[in-house]
């Protein structure tokens, strides 16, 4: 991986969080899969909200954001139609967003547990 690639997947992350926050989502963890041969991408960002409506509202602002700050559209998403978890797909990194009985039914962090998981503090 080149340098300007690494560059570009933190200025992305960076992004998608502050996409996140924008929307007071929270309990946001970066999940690290770039070291894990099985896995499909190299990174997951996973965080919840307190509704549907709101895990719409922080799905759309990620979705706006990347494109408003970096031209970046996603390659697919999913889960609109119940709102209960929405994934969006960037490619290398998948966005999660989910409620929190959602999140906790499907644990994606134990899921993967041997990759690297770095905790993002809520903002409040």
């Amino acid at each position: 991986m080149s340098d300007s690639t690494t560059a570009t997947s933190v200025d992305m992350l960076r992004l998608i969080t502050e996409g996140i926050q924008e929307r007071k989502g929270k309990k946001i963890s970066h999940v690290d899969l770039s070291d894990i041969e099985s896995s499909g991408v190299s990174n997951f960002i996973i965080c919840e909200g307190t509704s549907t409506m709101q895990v719409s509202a922080i799905a759309d602002s990620v979705r706006d954001y990347l494109l408003e700050h970096a031209g970046i559209k996603p390659y697919n998403y999913d889960g609109y139609e119940n709102s209960q978890w929405i994934v969006i797909d960037y490619g290398d990194t998948l966005v999660h967003v989910f409620i929190p009985q959602e999140r906790s039914r499907y644990n994606l962090e134990e899921l993967w547990s041997d990759a690297k998981i770095t905790e993002i503090p809520d903002l409040d």
